[in-house]
C-alpha cells in the first residue's frame, strides 16, 4: 500500500484533481451502482440517476473521506491512533478504516444515540466512548482527547484530505455516464459536496453540480449570503446526517468557487423523496440520504427542466426503523398529493356526507371531530389531491363557495405534528394558557428535567408527544400562565431545550384552545 503525499492547507484545484487520481479508498470502499430511476424518469420526463452510496459496507458515502485521511497518515500517527465524535456515518466509516489499517479509533458519541448506531461502530472495530448530551459536546471531548493522549482527531467534513476523498464519487460518476447534465450532491458540512464539485469541474466544467440542503440546516447557503462562513442559531434534526451548524472553511471555499446553485428543500419533500427511493430502487434511505432527490425535484419544477441526464447522490441508508412511521404519514404532504383543512360545518345530522358530496368524489384520507356545541363543528380533515397544490386551492375555494369556513393547515407545522392527534380536547372551562413546543432530548430523565423545572411551579393543562424514532422527541405543552410571567421565562432559560410559543397557532385556536 502506498501512502497518499498529505495535500497543502488550501490545495488548488489541480492539487485536488491528483489527490482524487491517486486515492486508496479502493482498498476499503466498493465503486457503487449509478442506477436509473425509470419511474421518477418518465414523471418528470428527464433521466433519473441514483448514485448508490447506500451500498458501501458502511452504507454511507462517509468511508471514502476517512479511510482517504487515515491512510495519509504518518506511520507515528498511526501507531498513536484516532479519534473522533460522531453520532452516524462518520462513525462508522472511520471505526472501519481503522480496523482495516490496523489502528486503533476511539469514536466520541452523545449519550444519546440510538443502540443500533453504538453497536454498528463496535462491529466495525471502534471502541465507543458515549459522552455528551449532544453532537457539540461530543466533539469538545474528543478534541480534548486528542490533546491529552497524542491522537490524530479526524474531522467529519473539514479537512483537505476528507474532501478528496469524498471526490472519488465523482470520478466514478463521470466514469459511469459522462452524459450527465446536473449532478445534485447534499450538503451538511459541505465535504461532499466540495470534492464532487472540484473534481467535475476540472474534468468536465459543463457539468452543473448544485448543493441540496435541507431548510433546517442550510448552512451553505446562510454562508454564501454572509460571504463568509457563520453560525445557524439552530438545527432541525429530522436529517441528522446534514444537521451541522456551521459549514466547513475549507468546503466554503471550494463551494463558494466550484458550486453553481443551491437548493433548499423541508421534511416533508424529504419524505417524499424516500418514497420515490423506495419504489424505483427499492432501497430504504435515510432521510439525508434522500435530500438530493428532493432538491432534484424542486430544481426540475423551479426551471421547467426537461429531456436532461440528472444525477443525484443516495448518501445514505442508516436509518432508523421507527422513524419511517413518520416518513410514511409525510410523503403524501411532501409530494402535495393531500391537503389538510380545518372546516366548520352545521351540527346538524348529515353534515359529514353533504360535505364529501361536495368534494365531488375525491377521497378523504382524515377525518377528526368530537361535538363541541349544538350549533357547529370544527373538523380536522386529509383530502388526497391528484393535481397539487392547484387542486389544493380548488378544493378552498369550492368549500367556501359551499358555506363552510375553511383555514388551509397544509403547511402548519404543529397542525401535522400534534394537533392531528389531539383533536377534540377542549377544557370544560376557560382557561388562561400560554401553548409551546418544545425539542427533548431522547435521553432517560429529560421528561423528568421538563417537570421539575416547569411542572412543579406551573399547571400544565395541555401534553402531547409521539415518537419518531430520532434522537430528539418533539413535545406540545400548554401552561396555566398569564401573558407576562418572568418567572416562567427564567425557567424555560434553565431548562435549555429549544422552544417556541405556539398559543396563537390557528390549529390550536380551532381544536384544542377553550
Amino acid at each position: 500500500m502506498s501512502v497518499p503525499q498529505p495535500l497543502s492547507s488550501a490545495p488548488d484545484g489541480a492539487e485536488y484533481l491528483r489527490a482524487v487520481l491517486r486515492s486508496p479508498v479502493y482498498e476499503v470502499a466498493q465503486v457503487t451502482p449509478l442506477e436509473r430511476m425509470d419511474k421518477l424518469s418518465t414523471r418528470l420526463d428527464n433521466v433519473v440517476l441514483v448514485k448508490r452510496e447506500d451500498r458501501q459496507p458502511v452504507h454511507s458515502f462517509k468511508l471514502r473521506g476517512a479511510y482517504a485521511m487515515l491512510a495519509g497518515l504518518s506511520a507515528e500517527q498511526k501507531a498513536r491512533g484516532v479519534v473522533t465524535a460522531s453520532a452516524g456515518n462518520h462513525a462508522q466509516g472511520v471505526a472501519l478504516s481503522a480496523s482495516r489499517l490496523g489502528v486503533n479509533a476511539l469514536i466520541v458519541m452523545p449519550v444519546s444515540t440510538a443502540d443500533i448506531k453504538v453497536d454498528a461502530v463496535r462491529g466495525f472495530g471502534g471502541e465507543v466512548l458515549l459522552y455528551g448530551a449532544n453532537f457539540d459536546e461530543a466533539k469538545a471531548r474528543a478534541v480534548e482527547l486528542s490533546g491529552q493522549q497524542g491522537y490524530t482527531y479526524v474531522p467529519p467534513f473539514d479537512h483537505p484530505a476528507v474532501i478528496a476523498g469524498q471526490g472519488t464519487l465523482a470520478l466514478e460518476l463521470l466514469q459511469q455516464d459522462a452524459h450527465i447534465d446536473r449532478i445534485f450532491v447534499p450538503v451538511g458540512g459541505g465535504g461532499l459536496a466540495a470534492g464532487v464539485a472540484v473534481l467535475i469541474k476540472q474534468l468536465m466544467p459543463q457539468i452543473k453540480v448544485i448543493a441540496v440542503e435541507s431548510e433546517d440546516s442550510a448552512c451553505l447557503r446562510a454562508a454564501l449570503e454572509a460571504g463568509e462562513p457563520v453560525d445557524l442559531p439552530r438545527v432541525g434534526l429530522f436529517a441528522e446526517g446534514v444537521a451541522v451548524k456551521r459549514i466547513g472553511d475549507e468546503c466554503f471555499r471550494l463551494c463558494r468557487a466550484w458550486i453553481d446553485d443551491v437548493v433548499t428543500v423541508d421534511s416533508d419533500a424529504i419524505c417524499a423523496a424516500m418514497k420515490d427511493i423506495f419504489e424505483d430502487v427499492r432501497a430504504v434511505a435515510e432521510p439525508s440520504g434522500a435530500l438530493a432527490l428532493a432538491g432534484m425535484k424542486k430544481y426540475v419544477q423551479q426551471h421547467n427542466i426537461r429531456g436532461e441526464r440528472l444525477a443525484h447522490v443516495l448518501s445514505g441508508a442508516n436509518v432508523n426503523f421507527h422513524g419511517l412511521r413518520y416518513v410514511s404519514e409525510r410523503c403524501e404532504l411532501g409530494e402535495q398529493r393531500e391537503a389538510l383543512l380545518a372546516v366548520t360545518i352545521p351540527e346538524v345530522k348529515g353534515s359529514f356526507l353533504t360535505f364529501c358530496q361536495l368534494l365531488g368524489g375525491r377521497s378523504v384520507t382524515e377525518f377528526n371531530y368530537r361535538f363541541a356545541d349544538a350549533k357547529s363543528a370544527c373538523i380536522f380533515v386529509g383530502v388526497r389531491l391528484s393535481r397539487g397544490p392547484q387542486e389544493r386551492q380548488e378544493i378552498i375555494h369550492l368549500l367556501s363557495e359551499g358555506g363552510y369556513s375553511v383555514v388551509d393547515l397544509s403547511d402548519d407545522e404543529m397542525a401535522k405534528l400534534h394537533v392531528r392527534y389531539m383533536v377534540g380536547g377542549r377544557p370544560s372551562q376557560p382557561l388562561r394558557e400560554r401553548l409551546f413546543s418544545f425539542e427533548f432530548p431522547e435521553s432517560p430523565g429529560a421528561l423528568l428535567k421538563f417537570l421539575q423545572t416547569l411542572g412543579a411551579y406551573w399547571n400544565i393543562t395541555l401534553f402531547h408527544y409521539r415518537s419518531h424514532g430520532t434522537d430528539y422527541g418533539r413535545v406540545l405543552a400548554a401552561f396555566e400562565l398569564d401573558e407576562h410571567e418572568p418567572g416562567f421565562e427564567t425557567r424555560l432559560h434553565e431548562l435549555g431545550y429549544d422552544c417556541h410559543e405556539e398559543t396563537s397557532n390557528p390549529a390550536f385556536r380551532f381544536f384544542l384552545a377553550g
